[in-house]
């Protein structure tokens, strides 16, 4: 029991690890000791009520009663008694804060959101930070001006021409060239804000569709004022590859603009003292081949209007280009080979046509260049009579350079001859690099400067893409240990402004095999262990650009803006469906140390 004048404060002490040592606090292990503890202050300790626990007393030893006196407390009780209550408050704290959190679990998602309202987007905007907020309003403000219908035009050269694009539903799409006429391309470059039409575009001329198609079979009168009103087949609905995407090419508004430069062709006689075979025949041309074992292949025959007698086509200059245009009159498909030879019959008598060249486009054979008619000369240098001849197939490969890869892939290196004397073996340098050989000492060490790039190649065609040669004919290169199954697969070539061409390099095929297939395609072909070699229909074959000779040496070329070619099969030996996609022309800027390649538009090498 204590006396009315004694104060009591009983304290509660949690022991931590270091035991704290509550004898030397009291001074005392007695329950009625006394003594003093400093400053006057007495304390009393009772039992331990646990291993960590016990109580104590604290109490003012009795004063004597004055009159008129004022108590003071001293400092030490003071501080206790405000650390106590500050464990006592921080308890309290924590436990709220904790009560709090565990409400938050338990209520719904969507109430949560529903009782926030404006609290909860505000909290999201201060996460994500000011920065965030201010791109996401950009985008739905961007969006929303994307309006049902809009137009664009992609992967031109420049802003009035491409591959047409109309907006649907959030998403661009493509429109397929069926039905495609001026029509439609006038109304798309008036939508667009140019004077008016150029031209209309087929086949993906900008190249293949990269979005999805929303339109197919679109027909126009002329008096709608958006494509969204002319008639089609439904959003989405074609039966179009990806190679058949519409374009258009718009008037300009700037009249003084230069035409893009011509790229020289290669390996390509100059047409001298030819003209169009209709001027000199009246009439339709008829054509029949003859002497095969099927009906799709033999000799090219052809009888004029209004005569009795068919006639022969000299084999002279004969090629896939002209073959193609008969196999297409014929309604055989596609031609797998020209031949100039006297295997399927007929006597060097009987030609009546020499000198055919066509471009390989045309629908008629009379709409191709000639010679002469009727009495003509035809040099056959060998025994075998020089008889045009043609193979028809019903499938065909179409290769496709990826234009985007080689933009995406373009880089500079710097390389020592030491390290390229195979490529030289192969003139895959230019031809100040074996000046350079000869120069004596310190040759190896001379740096050239080479335009790296990938050739990613893809069959977009419906049959295999096969090497001329068969595999005994072969050839080996001892120096890079592989086979070349054709000599010239690929060239690449850097044009100036004036068409001129400054730069240029070629690719052997020494491995034409599946690198890449589409999901649904089985890979064919591949060259480990002397293998079959070709590109299956849906794969891809990739030069990468870290493999030697897949480069152009620029070590002369001064920095400039230029014409960078990607051409495949450029010799056209080996057939396909058609050859105005066979190559890739980009503008290339190149700079003392980097090099950009872009604007890339698919055109025949």
């Amino acid at each position: 029991m204590l006396r009315e004048d004694q104060s009591l404060l009983l304290v509660t002490t949690t022991l931590s690890s270091n035991e704290y040592d509550v004898q030397s606090y009291c001074c005392s292990t007695t329950l009625s000791a006394w003594q003093e503890a400093g400053l006057g202050v007495r304390c009393t300790v009772g039992t331990m009520l646990g291993p960590a626990a016990c109580w104590s007393t604290l109490a003012v030893p009795p004063v004597p009663a004055q009159r008129n006196q004022k108590h003071t407390m001293s400092p030490l009780r003071v501080l206790t008694i405000l650390l106590v209550l500050l464990a006592v408050l921080t308890l309290l704290t924590e436990e709220v804060e904790g009560a709090r959190r565990r409400r938050r679990r338990r209520r719904p998602r969507g109430r949560r959101g529903r009782a926030d309202g404006g609290k909860g987007n505000r909290r999201l905007r201060h996460a994500i930070g000011r920065r965030a907020e201010f791109v996401r309003r950009r985008l739905q403000k961007a969006r929303r001006h994307k309006e049902e219908g809009t137009l664009r035009l992609t992967d031109g050269r420049a802003d009035w021409e491409g591959n047409v694009q109309i907006f649907h539903e959030g998403r661009w799409g493509n429109i397929c060239d069926d039905e495609w006429d001026e029509r439609e391309g006038e109304m798309v470059c008036t939508a667009l804000g140019f004077p008016g039409l150029e031209k209309v575009t087929y086949t993906g001329v900008y190249g293949h569709a990269r979005e999805r198609y929303w339109m197919d079979n679109l027909f126009c009168m002329g008096t709608e004022k958006n494509l969204t009103q002319c008639k089609f087949d439904g959003w989405g609905i074609h039966d179009c590859e990806k190679d058949e995407a519409a374009g258009v090419v718009c008037r300009s508004h700037f009249a003084t603009t230069a035409a893009p430069p011509t790229l020289p062709p290669r390996d390509q006689p100059i047409i001298i003292n030819k003209t169009v075979l209709n001027h000199a025949v009246e009439g339709k041309l008829q054509l029949r081949l003859q002497g095969g074992r099927t009906d799709t292949e033999g000799r090219v025959e052809v009888k004029f209007a209004g005569s009795d007698t068919w006639g022969l086509v000299c084999g002279d200059g004969w090629s896939l280009l002209e073959g193609m245009v008969v196999c297409r009159q014929l309604g055989y498909g596609y031609a797998q080979g020209a031949l100039s030879t006297g295997y399927f019959g007929g006597n060097t008598s009987d030609i009546t046509v020499s000198g055919i060249k066509c471009t390989g486009n045309e629908e008629r054979l009379e709409q191709c260049l000639h010679d002469a008619v009727g009495d003509v000369f035809c040099p056959s240098p060998t025994t075998d009579p020089s008889i045009a001849g043609v193979t028809c197939v019903d499938k065909m490969a179409d290769l496709v350079p990826d234009h985007m890869e080689l933009a995406r892939s373009a880089r500079l290196e710097d390389k020592q001859l030491f390290f390229l004397q195979c490529a030289m073996e192969e003139n895959c340098l230019a031809t100040s690099a074996a000046e350079e050989e000869k120069s004596g000492y310190g040759w190896h060490l001379n740096v050239r400067r080479l335009l790296r790039f990938t050739a990613r190649i893809f069959n977009q065609g419906d049959a295999a893409f096969r090497p001329l040669l068969p595999k005994q004919y072969w050839e080996w290169h001892a120096c890079h240990m592989h086979y070349h199954s054709m000599e010239v697969f690929a060239h690449y070539d850097i044009i100036d402004s004036q068409g001129n061409r400054v730069a240029e390099g070629h690719k052997a095929s020494f491995c034409l095999e599946d690198n890449n297939c589409l999901p649904d395609v089985e890979p064919v072909f591949k060259c480990a262990n002397y293998g079959d070699q070709g590109i299956s229909p849906g794969c891809t074959d990739t030069y990468a650009y870290n493999i030697d000779c897949q480069w152009v040496d620029i070590t002369d070329l001064k920095p400039g803006t230029y014409t960078f070619k990607l051409a495949i099969n450029p010799e056209f030996k080996v057939a396909e469906k058609t050859f105005d996609n066979n190559a890739a022309a980009c503008e290339m800027i190149y700079g003392h140390q980097n090099v950009w390649i872009g604007n890339c538009t698919l055109i025949r090498p």
